[in-house]
């Protein structure tokens, strides 16, 4: 049996790549599965933006993804797709519409234009060649987190964010994992302490170990938000091996939002664009609906501590006054 990893690729058949380019402040991350997978996804956040997110909906016909890819860039992030799609293409992969393949790759995009990296690209954004690097970059086994790819220039209303992975396993031997870009509106930490608001769902002080505050004051719950004109986003992925359903899988990915709103006060914001996708790889079957009630409860645990894990190793931009990282200023 391998050795749990505590991340995304813990799902047999998941490969996750990134694209990272720090003066630019911003990257793209790609996650790529061996066989198309049952998906769909929630959008929650109240500025969104994404691409072939409402093939997702339970009513609609196309049942798998050959990818997922999330981007920094705001709309114009939004070329990623088209690179991975590349990518795919390239290997034979797609959906076949008589002799052509269309290879399925649904997209969220995070606001990081207003984090100091230099974003003078010229006429055309980088983020398609990002995003066909990333699919290129895309392998099973550990993968970094933090300032890489899609959360590279992410921020949070605290603290710089970034990349978070986690991985669980329920009763009967399902896996779920979760990987998220955090680029919160609002703080994943809390008040302007070093605790999280993840901290009752941590598991081996995977991101720090020190628990919550010993008391609660109206200071801690205060709404701390990057401001009411800039937009943000966290957006990510929940993956499982059982096989469930497109209406389960939205299921899972309504779940993963549980665990966003208790990582991140406040989550779910009219600037933010909250997205998560959800996909089944389908190769171990679910018994009843027991089972399927204990993975919904797993994939808001892991969605929480992938969001706080973002943030615990992130590091600042090198760019002149960068937002300072969590380890920047805590123990």
């Amino acid at each position: 049996m391998a050795e749990r990893l505590n991340l995304l690729t813990d799902i047999e058949g998941v490969a996750v790549g990134h694209a990272t380019d720090l003066v630019l402040g911003s990257g793209v991350t790609a996650i790529v599965f061996d066989q198309p997978a049952i998906a769909s996804g929630s959008v929650l956040g109240g500025a969104p933006g994404g691409r072939d997110t409402a093939l997702l909906d339970p009513a609609m016909t196309v049942q798998a993804v050959d990818a997922f890819v999330l981007s920094g860039g705001s709309a114009f992030g939004l070329d990623a797709a088209g690179g991975v799609q590349s990518g795919l293409r390239e290997i034979g992969r797609g959906f076949e519409v008589g002799p052509a393949r269309v290879p399925i790759v649904p997209q969220a995009i995070l606001m990081d234009l207003l984090n100091g990296g230099n974003k003078d690209w010229g006429l055309h954004s980088p983020y398609r060649d990002m995003g066909y690097d990333a699919f290129k970059a895309a392998a099973k086994g550990p993968f970094a987190l933090g300032t890489v790819g899609a959360g590279t220039g992410a921020t949070t209303a605290t603290v710089k964010g970034g990349i978070g992975s986690a991985s669980a396993k329920t009763s009967s031997g399902h896996t779920v994992a979760a990987l998220l870009a955090v680029n919160a509106m609002g703080s994943a930490t809390v008040g302007d302490g070093p605790h999280f608001w993840a901290a009752p769902f941590e598991e081996n002080g995977e991101f720090g170990g020190l628990g919550l505050p010993r008391a609660f004051t109206p200071e801690h719950s205060a709404m701390r938000i990057k401001g009411v004109k800039l937009k943000a986003t966290t957006i990510g992925v929940v993956v499982t091996d059982a096989a469930l359903t497109k209406a389960q899988a939205h299921r899972l990915s309504i779940m993963a939002h549980d665990g966003l709103a208790r990582a991140v006060l406040p989550a779910h914001l009219p600037g933010d664009g909250d997205t998560i996708f959800s996909a089944s790889t389908g190769v171990r079957p679910l018994a009843d609906m027991a089972e399927f009630a204990e993975l919904c409860h797993l994939a808001t645990l892991v969605t929480a501590r992938a969001v706080a894990r973002g943030v615990f190793e992130a590091t600042a931009l090198p760019v002149p006054n960068a937002q300072p990282a969590w380890r920047d200023n805590s123990p």
